[in-house]
């Protein structure tokens, strides 16, 4: 994946969740679990497009 995608997407993502933030009224703690849970989301696509998560699926603790 060209590196100008994840660059879009990453934007795109962003200004959804600001959008959503900034003019949909919710409880501060919704608001923060959705950034949580959107910001993990975004780290494991990551690491899926850069082949890091099935390196990292093999580790064990």
């Amino acid at each position: 994946m060209p590196i100008l995608n994840i660059l879009l997407v990453l934007v795109v993502v962003g200004v959804v969740l600001w959008l959503v933030n900034t003019y949909i009224p919710m409880d501060g703690k919704i608001k923060k679990i959705l950034n949580i849970v959107v910001v993990i989301l975004l780290v494991i696509w990551l690491l899926q497009v850069f082949g890091l998560w099935d390196s990292l699926k093999g580790l064990r603790m």
